[in-house]
């Protein structure tokens, strides 16, 4: 720890600089928003009081603003027939050159009646299908917010009606409903979990493997999501990669306690560009929290684009990580968030992805887009167990152990046709074909064969397989007016297992009925294929012939129900309230009388173990009202506001109403943070950010202590399933920074601390039974931890 605070000591000393102006280039590219072509002849214009430097965009809609100084600027983007737009706030800094992605929309209103002049709206999706429980997050944000230790997933827990009471882990949890049930997208491609140290069928992990330095602004989706998203009930992110400098090469340089080292280099190549990022865990300053395990991992990212003239924009993206991490029984103590003193655990992830994009404009009003990409992970993890520690008996035997492979092939495209400023379809197909190789193997429920005295190690699930999952999908935009629009679509689910398909409708309706106020309602019917250690489970008879008990399960379904009142009260705020209803069912449960439901997977780190029989008898349903308050970054500050109260409630096959093991009730959290200038030219900002997070504690089972003791192992009581709930959830985060822009060279620096749970809060982790003292310990999360950053580009 001393070394880390002289290390940021030195860091702080060298933020010295003469008085010398200041300025960068600012860049980029205007669109069609719905038809995205070039918008040719668009007016930018810097906003200032003292002089003017603006630009028109050229045949490819791109703009070149050179001279804007350092600091905190706005833009303004005009062009006849469209919404004038004013882009507030944009960052621009010595060291990296500001490119913008604007995307204006053409006005629905007679060109003689007033101009509308909007602001770009952070709250609403980047995609114009997306009108309800939906909204845009960037790389500030990310960078920004206090506690978010440089993760998209992290960031999405500070918006309403998502719970991330977990400190070890990154699930996010929408409206009560599983983490399982979230849709990762890259450049419009599912992905696998593009977590470090992820386990199959989680979509969480403790370390993101995603950099968020070469993201562009993206999408996150909790409800109602429109038809081209499917195969998810409960949200969805849509990220997109960032492209490089198309006009000269730039480098990034960073370290973190948890994003690790890193470097990044981006630039021109023929008449396109590159970007490649590369980083490795930084374990030499500090280990990681919740454990005295060392972990182990690094991730590769890269994007190139290559524009021709007649085939359209090609680009070739990916991104790869790998995560490792041994636990030794010896080296841990009783709180350890992973593992257990009488066992020796080694886990080892990869995962990657792979894809070609293809961009091609057809005529004045429309387009195709088609990426191929494949996708590969593969999740090892192995446990020995010593018995009769500590004494003369004692004996070190296999335990458990798991190889489950999984690869994939997709193809996704899309036709995008403008009719008219009023009217847009979108309709398109995604195909995937998965391989998988899945075996898992645990001695926990086995007995002793063998006469030995120790359990048998058995096969749990042992299967290679392939499965076609084949998504079409259809949606159309229509404004009637500037004050009432509606999105609609289909979206198809077809699965080559067990031949399913299903159809399901899609609709939301836009009504800004007065001044800076607007109604939205959403509905959509969204399916879910049953995770493939599930579905491919097997049976075996007296005569050893294995059988595929769980093969004919259909898809869970999901019926959303979202009503939503946006409010722009003031300059930079709104205040946004949405209700929701969501009925689920066709929900896999044991096919005799019990609590189990597959709503509740998720809540720990694996697969539930002995589900052979299987039925789609389950219901659900997740009902609640949310609030933002937000003040978008103006004027050196900002402010975030959310409260969820919400219920979430199932029936197994015992016909039990239940509380799910997600159901916090209500989740609360306020961010605030104020940037001050500093330096002789306010060139330089010192930052200040902090955030609160408080949450009901979720529902667990308790253990059977009796039963426990008696079988060497935990037992739950399964007919009190959820009837207990943890302590409430407590966490205090603050954040201070430092910018700086060098006066002699295109340099910039910026460093962090982040004070994570300065209250040193104990929230609890698990309440679990103890083998080594026969008792139900209390196991706690994280408690104070010290984070930073520091970035330096030029």
């Amino acid at each position: 720890m001393k070394k880390f605070y002289l290390f940021m000591f030195f860091i702080l000393s060298g933020f010295i600089s003469n008085a010398q102006s200041v300025t960068q280039t600012v860049k980029g590219q205007i669109i069609d928003k719905q038809s995205e072509i070039p918008v040719i002849g668009a007016t930018i214009q810097w906003m200032s009081d003292s002089q003017t430097i603006g630009a028109i965009t050229d045949v490819d809609g791109y703009f070149v603003l050179n001279n804007i100084p350092v600091g905190r600027q706005a833009f303004r983007i005009t062009y006849l027939g469209y919404e004038t737009i004013t882009l507030p706030n944009v960052e621009v800094t010595s060291g990296k050159e500001v490119y913008l992605n604007i995307a204006m929309v053409e006005s629905v209103q007679e060109l003689n009646e007033v101009v509308i002049t909007t602001k770009v709206a952070k709250d609403r999706a980047i995609n114009e299908m997306a009108t309800v429980s939906a909204r845009t997050f960037s790389l500030e944000e990310v960078n920004r917010y206090s506690g978010g230790r440089s993760d998209v997933a992290r960031l999405a827990g500070n918006f309403a009606g998502v719970a991330t009471a977990n400190d070890s882990r990154n699930d996010i949890v929408i409206r009560g409903n599983s983490p399982t049930g979230v849709l990762w997208r890259l450049e419009g491609i599912p992905i696998p979990n593009p977590n470090h140290f992820s386990t199959t069928g989680s979509t969480g992990g403790p370390v993101s493997a995603l950099n968020p330095n070469v993201l562009k602004n993206s999408d996150f989706l909790t409800s109602a999501f429109p038809s081209e998203y499917g195969n998810a009930t409960s949200g969805v992110f849509d990220l997109g990669m960032r492209s490089g400098n198309k006009d000269k090469h730039e480098f990034t340089f960073q370290m973190g306690a948890f994003s690790g080292l890193e470097g990044m280099a981006e630039g021109p190549v023929g008449k396109g560009s590159y970007l490649v990022a590369a980083r490795n865990s930084f374990v030499a300053l500090l280990n990681a929290p919740g454990t005295a395990a060392t972990p182990f991992y690094s991730d590769v990212t890269f994007k190139v684009d290559l524009p021709t003239k007649k085939l359209g924009k090609f680009s070739l993206f990916g991104i790869g990580g790998r995560s490792s991490i041994d636990f030794i029984g010896e080296e841990v103590d009783d709180q350890d968030l992973f593992s257990a003193q009488d066992e020796d655990l080694s886990a080892d992830s990869k995962f990657g992805v792979a894809g070609l994009r293809h961009n091609k404009i057809i005529g004045k009003d429309s387009y195709i887009r088609t990426i191929i990409a494949g996708s590969f992970s593969r999740n090892q993890f192995s446990v020995d167990r010593y018995y009769d520690l500590g004494t003369t008996e004692e004996t070190k035997l296999r335990f458990s152990d798991g190889d489950n492979i999984e690869g994939r092939l997709s193809i996704s495209s899309f036709y995008n046709k403008k009719f008219s400023a009023k009217a847009t379809l979108r309709t398109g197909v995604l195909i995937e074909q998965s391989y998988f190789d899945l075996k898992t193997r645990d001695s926990e429920f086995s007995s002793d064969k063998d006469g030995d005295g120790y359990k048998d190690i058995q096969v749990v699930y042992q299967f290679d397989d392939a499965v076609l999952i084949v998504q079409p999908y259809a949606q159309i935009q229509y404004k009637f007016n500037k004050k009432w629009t509606l999105n609609a679509g289909l979206h198809g689910l077809y699965q080559q297992i067990n031949e399913q398909f299903v159809l399901e409708p899609r609709a939301s309706l836009s009504w800004n009925f007065a001044q800076q106020q607007k109604l939205t309602f959403g509905y959509g019917m969204h399916s879910q294929n049953q995770p493939l250690p599930i579905l491919l489970a097997e049976s075996q008879d007296e005569d050893g012939n294995r059988f595929q008990t769980n093969k004919d399960l259909q898809f869970s379904r999901s019926q959303h129900y979202v009503l939503g009142y946006d409010y722009a009260f003031a300059p930079d705020w709104r205040a946004k309230i949405e209700i929701y209803y969501q009925d689920i069912d066709r929900v896999a449960v044991d096919s005799e009388a019990s609590s189990f439901s597959m709503l509740n997977l998720g809540a720990d780190f694996g697969f539930p173990t002995g589900k052979i029989n299987l039925a789609n008898e389950g219901t659900g349903y997740n009902q609640g009202i949310e609030l933002t308050i937000e003040k978008f970054f103006s004027n050196g500050f900002h402010s975030l506001l959310t409260a969820s109260v919400f219920d979430s409630k199932y029936e197994g096959s015992d016909g039990i109403e239940r509380n799910t093991a997600f159901n916090n009730q209500f989740v609360f959290n306020i961010l605030a943070g104020k940037e001050f200038k500093v330096g002789k030219q306010k060139q330089n900002a010192f930052t200040i950010d902090s955030r609160l997070t408080t949450a009901d504690g979720r529902f667990y089972t308790p253990v059977d202590l009796e039963a426990s003791r008696l079988a060497g192992f935990e037992i739950r009581q399964e007919d009190k399933a959820f009837s207990e709930q943890y302590e409430t959830y407590f966490r205090w985060d603050v954040k201070i920074g430092f910018k700086f822009n060098s006066t002699k060279r295109k340099f910039s620096q910026q460093v962090f601390l982040d004070f994570q749970n300065v209250t040193n809060r104990k929230n609890i982790f698990s309440r679990d039974y103890n083998r080594l003292t026969n008792e139900v310990n209390n196991v706690y999360q994280i408690g104070f931890f010290p984070d930073f950053l520091y970035r330096i580009q030029f």
